[in-house]
């Protein structure tokens, strides 16, 4: 097996050339073969500045109250734009509210129109 190995290792070696870049150096990238179905569109994502995909919320879909015990704790279904597709999530209403004021106001103003 080790023979094998070695023998591989020879023929990769002998194609391969020590390559050193400097900062300002230009270089032809290498082919990328991707699946089709894994590939995300550029439309609409945002990168913070550590270059790190942003999940935002686009949407309110429904409301709800929680009742518990000794209190009642409104939450809303919030659709986001995730890199996997939509994706749905329950939050508090109060704290969502302070971070996403405008989707508020967008689902007052849908929801009257849905009545």
């Amino acid at each position: 097996m080790q023979a094998a190995q070695d023998r591989q290792k020879s023929y990769a070696d002998q194609k391969r050339k020590l390559m050193e870049f400097e900062v300002g150096d230009r270089v032809m990238l290498k082919k990328c073969y991707t699946d089709e179905l894994l590939v995300m569109p550029l439309k609409g994502i945002h990168i913070d500045d550590k270059l790190q995909f942003v999940e935002e919320p686009v949407e309110i879909i429904e409301r709800e109250i929680k009742r518990l015990k000794q209190s009642r704790l409104p939450l809303v279904k919030v659709r986001w734009n995730s890199r996997r597709g939509p994706e749905f999530t329950w939050e508090r209403e109060d704290s969502f509210k302070q971070k996403y004021l405008q989707l508020f106001t967008n689902w007052a103003s849908s929801s009257t129109t849905r009545s």
